[in-house]
């Protein structure tokens, strides 16, 4: 087994995500490999780590990922469409349209290349937002909702994004919840637009979250602030939702932004033949 990865580094809307094709399945890429790669003064640096491998459940390819801190993820809107851009590039799809399987279902993405070689436009079906229960939020007298889209999230709306304590409404969130939670803070900020803040488990604070940012969207449309197309602003840029009948579709740029190469056995906390599950 090989010791040296080549992979690419995307982000979306800020979002980041060092992806290795590995249409084989070969690759070392266990927990280890994830954290080791994502550390950002010791490794590559991203919020995680996307394998792109063979398809599975009848779709192009499969999407096998991991949180910056080596656990595995079900969904990310942003990630799946980071993966489209890298396996686009080594020649695993063909735009404009293909599917990935994912660990919350097969979704199918709509992929246009940009002006530029490295820029370029995806949209993905996200899946219909399960909206739970109001209840009571992280914080003394907010309301909170959870939503599942394949991922679990809870939406805080009505607050400042920008004037919470996110790490501490997330630590209280997380608290009730043993298997973790993404978190959003979210406002309504014009017509139809929103502006938020997002706490990943796993990860932490990111610039943006593409399910949190269709979660986030679908509370504020069953609450009748929104239309079916919501713009909604993270830190790192915006991303476009439409809610409709089969559910929410994500929209926004990738951008790729290095070609790495990586010799394992020199990533502080990793070894070549780590195999954990």
């Amino acid at each position: 087994m090989t010791s040296t990865l080549t992979l690419t580094k995307h982000h979306g809307a800020g979002n980041d995500f060092v992806v290795l094709v590995d249409i084989g399945g070969d690759a070392p890429a266990g927990p280890a490999v994830a954290r080791a790669l994502c550390d950002r003064h010791r490794g590559v640096g991203a919020d995680g780590f996307i394998r792109v491998l063979a398809g599975t459940d009848g779709a192009d390819v499969t999407m096998d990922l991991r949180n910056a801190d080596g656990s595995p993820a079900e969904m990310s809107g942003n990630g799946i469409r980071c993966l489209a851009q890298a396996a686009v590039l080594a020649g695993a799809v063909s735009p404009p349209a293909f599917t990935v399987a994912t660990a919350a279902g097969v979704r199918t993405v709509v992929y246009e290349p940009g002006e530029r070689p490295w820029l370029a436009r995806a949209s993905v079906d996200m899946g219909r937002p399960v909206l739970g229960t109001e209840e009571p939020g992280p914080l003394a007298g907010s309301r909170a909702v959870p939503v599942d889209m394949g991922n679990p999230h809870l939406v805080v709306l009505g607050l400042d994004p920008g004037a919470v304590d996110l790490p501490a409404l997330a630590a209280v969130a997380s608290a009730r919840r043993p298997d973790g939670v993404n978190v959003e803070v979210a406002a309504v900020d014009g017509a139809d637009r929103l502006r938020m803040r997002v706490f990943e488990r796993g990860v932490g604070e990111t610039l943006a979250c593409g399910t949190g940012t269709c979660a986030a969207a679908a509370v504020a449309r069953a609450r009748g602030l929104v239309g079916p197309s919501v713009v909604v602003a993270n830190p790192g840029g915006d991303l476009d939702v439409e809610l409709g009948e089969d559910g929410a579709r994500l929209a926004g740029p990738t951008a790729v932004v290095a070609t790495v190469v990586v010799d394992l056995a020199a990533l502080a906390g990793c070894e070549p033949d780590d195999d954990e599950p």
